[in-house]
C-alpha cells in the first residue's frame, strides 16, 4: 500500500493531527511519500528514532510517489486545496463556520473525497449539494496521558487553552470567570492562549483590554508551551476546562484531550463539539444565539471563505455551568476516559484508508 501525503509538520493544531496520522501509518507499515506544507518543526514531539527515519525517508522519496497510480491525502484548509500532486486527491480538513461559499463548494467538490472532522460540517456541505463529503472523528493523541499527580491542593483549578480569538470567546470566558472568581484564592485560572498570528505586543494589549487594566492574583497567563509533554502537564494540572466554550470549532483538541484525561469540560453544544461531548462526559451549554463570524482579523465579511455565524452563550449560562463543574471536582470523569479509549487515531487513520483503498466511499 502506497500513499502520498501533502501535510504540515509543525507544532500547530494541523501539524499535531498530521503527526498523529503519520505515526499511525508507520504502525501499519504503509509506504508513504511526504510533501511538507510550510516549514518542518517536529520539536514539540518526542519522535522515536524509527519514526524519525520513516518521516525523513518519506520526505526524501516524495518525488517517487508522484504517480497516477498512487492516491494523495492532503491535510489542509479548503482555501489552498486547489492544487493536486496526483490524479486522485483526498482532502482532510476542518470547517468552523456554517455557510459554505461557492468557492468553498467548488474546492470541496474538486476532491475525489473530502473528509471533514465533524458531522455538522458534512451536513452544511451536503445541504449545498456536495455528494463527495464524509465526516471522520479524530482521536486522543497518545502523547497525552494521566499523570495522577497532585498539583494544587485545596484550589479549584480552571484551564483555558487555544489561540486568543473572537471565535473562541476568549475575552468573554476570562471576563465571566473574573466576575465569579476573580481574586478568590480558592480558585485559579491558567490561560495558555498565545496566538502565533499576533505580535507579542498585540497579544499583551489584548490581555490588558481583557482584564480592563486590573490585576488579579489568581489568573496565570502561561507562555507558549514548546513540547507536548508540557501541554500534558497542564492538562493534568487543571480540574475544569473552559476551552469548550468556543463558538465554532473543527474539533477543539484541548477540550477533547482534557475530557479524555478525566477532567470536566464546560462545552457549548454546537459545531464539532457534538461529535464527542455528551451530557455524561461534559457540562453542556446550549447556544443562546449566533453572531457574525467577521472579526476584522481572521474572518472578514464578504470573503470567499469562512462565512456565516458562530454560536454564543450568556454569562448566566456559563456561570451556572462552572458552578456545576465545581461539584464534580475530585470525581474522575470516567465517561471521558472511556471516550479516549474508544476514540483513537488508529481508528481515524484506518477509516481514511478504508475509503481510499477499499472503496468504502462507494459502499
Amino acid at each position: 500500500m502506497k500513499l502520498l501525503l501533502e501535510i504540515p509538520l509543525n507544532r500547530l493544531s494541523f501539524g499535531n493531527v498530521s503527526y498523529n496520522f503519520v505515526r499511525e501509518l508507520h504502525k501499519l507499515n504503509v509506504e508513504i511519500g511526504i510533501f511538507p506544507i510550510g516549514d518542518i518543526d517536529l520539536s514539540a514531539y518526542d519522535v522515536s528514532e524509527e519514526l524519525g527515519a520513516y518521516i525523513e525517508e518519506a520526505i526524501k522519496q516524495r518525488w517517487n510517489f508522484l504517480s497516477p497510480e498512487i492516491p494523495c491525502l492532503k491535510l489542509w484548509h479548503l482555501n489552498g486545496s486547489e492544487n493536486r500532486k496526483n490524479k486522485d486527491q483526498y482532502l482532510f480538513t476542518f470547517y468552523e463556520c456554517n455557510k459554505p461559499t461557492p468557492q468553498e463548494l467548488a474546492l470541496c467538490n474538486n476532491q475525489d473525497l473530502t473528509f471533514f472532522s465533524s458531522k455538522q460540517a458534512q451536513k452544511h456541505f451536503e445541504a449545498k449539494g456536495s455528494t463527495n463529503v464524509k465526516s471522520i472523528s479524530l482521536g486522543l493523541d497518545e502523547d497525552f496521558y494521566r499523570t495522577d499527580k497532585t498539583y494544587l491542593k485545596d484550589v479549584v483549578h480552571f484551564g483555558l487553552m487555544g489561540k486568543y480569538e473572537n471565535r473562541k470567546h476568549t475575552q468573554n470566558i476570562i471576563r465571566t470567570w473574573i466576575k465569579k472568581y476573580g481574586n478568590n484564592n480558592k480558585y485559579q485560572l491558567s490561560c495558555c492562549i498565545n496566538n502565533p498570528f499576533f505580535k507579542p505586543e498585540q497579544l499583551q494589549q489584548l490581555l490588558h483590554q481583557t482584564l480592563e487594566g486590573n490585576n488579579f492574583n489568581n489568573i496565570n497567563f502561561i507562555p507558549q508551551l514548546d513540547k507536548n509533554n508540557e501541554v500534558n502537564e497542564l492538562l493534568n494540572a487543571i480540574d475544569i476546562d473552559l476551552t469548550g466554550l468556543s463558538g465554532g470549532e473543527g474539533w477543539n483538541l484541548p477540550a477533547f484531550n482534557a475530557t479524555c484525561l478525566g477532567k470536566w469540560s464546560v462545552v457549548l453544544n454546537a459545531t464539532s463539539h457534538k461529535d464527542w461531548a455528551t451530557d455524561k462526559n461534559s457540562i453542556l451549554i446550549e447556544p443562546s444565539g449566533e453572531m457574525p463570524v467577521a472579526d476584522g482579523v481572521f474572518f472578514n465579511e464578504g470573503s470567499p471563505f469562512n462565512q456565516g455565524t458562530f454560536y454564543t452563550w450568556t454569562e448566566d449560562q456559563a456561570v451556572e455551568a462552572m458552578e456545576k463543574a465545581e461539584t464534580k471536582v475530585g470525581q474522575l470523569n470516567t465517561a471521558g476516559i472511556e471516550m479516549g479509549d474508544t476514540m483513537t487515531y488508529s481508528k481515524t487513520v484506518k477509516e481514511i484508508l478504508a475509503y481510499i483503498f477499499e472503496g468504502k466511499a462507494q459502499a
